[in-house]
Order: structure tokens, then C-alpha cells, then sequence
């Protein structure tokens, strides 16, 4: 196990929330492997030269993470690592997760028939005032909410997306019904933002806490626009990996 615990407490950021990043990148890296027992409370206070509030507070957010989890007279366990998520010419949720031996799904959390305004338009290579099918989606790894997303298609191309997301919870899938065999993914632009009250009630996180914010294109195999997406994705529960060959 690593003993780094440096604390910069000048940065601006919460001790506890320090604690909670040092002790996540220690298991993202391997030093606690899942189902491992975390060191006592009062020992990780001593390591870090806080008091045991302030641990507590740290594990307690881990654990509503569903990083770790606490055993009734045991003590408390790394549940999870966090997400990794790659971003590339290849990006599939279900695939991405089942790699990592999880169960991946999807939610139909609303939709509705749009036109396209000047974003849409742009970014889906259509007229303004196409018809677009917007559908709202969560994301979801053994059964935690990773990503909440809003996905826009044009709805000539796939006439019966929401039906058939609703049905197999898999976009891949409901692309193959509507004929599109594949697609690949064009560009992804990553920001950051606090999460909205709606986000944040499909998520599970408190309002303040910061989301990822994914923006991608996806196109099909002749190089046409097909899927512009703005996902927001919950930045304690996945790391985004952006490899050298995107």
C-alpha cells in the first residue's frame, strides 16, 4: 500500500475531499484491490494527520460512490474501482463496461420529436427545422448511475429509436434495428460543470458536486453525421482515458 499523503491544505479544496481522491487513485491503481479491507479509521487519520471526522467523511462519500462499502462490525471494504472509460474512433458503453467484468444497461428517461435550431443542425450535417428524435438516457454499471445523456438523431433515419432503445437499452443495438450495422465516433469535447437538479436526482449526487460533460459526434461508415450527444457523467464514479491514437 502506498503511504503518500500529502495535503495541501492552501489548495482551496476540503481536506476530506483530498483524503477521497488520494484514496481512489490508490485503488484505481491497485493498492487496495477490490474486496480488500481499507485500514481502520484511526489509522488513516495518523497517515493523514487529520481526525476521524474527517476520514469519515471521505470513506462516506466513497462509499456512496459505490467504491466501497461498509461491513457492520468488519469494517469497511473497496466495493469498486472507478469506471475507466476510453475515448476513441470505438466508444460503446455496454462493451467498455462489460470489459471490466460489470453489468452494463441503459434507462429511457423521456423523449421527444424536435427541430433542428443552428447547433443541431450544425452538428448533424442537417437543414434547420429537420425533424430530430431527442432521447433522454441513464447509463448505468451494476446497477449505479454512471452517465446521464441527451442524444439527438435525425428521425428519418431511425423512425423507431425509441422503441427500440426502450426495449434493448443498448443505442448499438437500436442503431442495428433501424439498419445501421456501425458507426464510429467523430470528435468528444470534455468539460466540466456543477450538476443541475435533474442530473443530479437521476445520478444520486448532491447538488454542487461537479459532472464531467462529454459533447460527441458519432457517424456512420459512409462519414455522415448520425448521433450528437451531450452526456454528463458523475467524475466520482469514472475516469475518462484518452489514449495517444485518438
Amino acid at each position: 500500500m502506498t503511504t503518500n499523503s500529502t495535503l495541501d491544505r492552501s489548495a482551496g479544496i476540503a481536506v476530506w475531499r483530498q483524503i477521497m481522491e488520494t484514496l481512489k487513485a490508490e485503488i484505481v491503481s491497485g493498492a487496495f484491490e477490490k474486496g480488500s479491507r481499507l485500514p481502520p479509521e484511526s489509522e488513516l487519520a495518523s497517515r493523514f494527520g487529520v481526525n476521524r471526522h474527517t476520514v469519515r467523511r471521505a470513506i462516506a462519500a466513497l462509499t456512496s460512490d459505490g467504491i466501497l462499502r461498509a461491513d457492520q462490525g468488519r469494517g469497511t471494504f473497496v466495493a469498486s474501482a472507478p469506471l475507466s472509460y476510453p475515448i476513441g474512433p470505438r466508444t460503446r458503453f455496454s462493451e467498455i463496461v462489460s470489459g471490466q467484468l460489470r453489468a452494463p444497461s441503459g434507462r429511457l428517461i423521456g423523449s421527444a420529436v424536435e427541430e433542428a435550431d443552428a447547433l443541431l443542425a450544425h452538428q448533424l450535417g442537417v437543414p434547420l427545422g429537420t425533424l430530430l428524435i431527442r432521447v433522454e438516457t441513464l447509463r448505468v454499471a451494476d446497477g449505479v448511475p454512471m452517465i446521464a445523456a441527451t442524444s439527438w438523431f435525425e428521425q428519418s433515419r431511425v423512425p423507431n429509436f425509441v422503441a427500440d432503445y426502450a426495449d434493448t437499452g443498448s443505442i448499438t443495438a437500436a442503431l442495428q434495428r433501424a439498419g445501421i450495422s456501425d458507426y464510429r465516433r467523430k470528435e468528444t469535447r470534455i468539460t466540466a460543470e456543477l450538476v443541475e437538479n435533474r442530473d443530479a436526482q437521476q445520478l444520486g449526487l448532491a447538488l454542487g458536486q461537479p459532472v464531467m460533460v462529454m459533447e460527441s459526434v458519432n457517424l456512420d461508415m459512409t462519414g455522415k453525421p448520425l448521433q450528437y450527444t451531450r452526456a454528463r457523467v458523475a467524475a466520482d464514479r469514472m475516469q475518462l482515458v484518452v489514449s495517444g491514437e485518438v
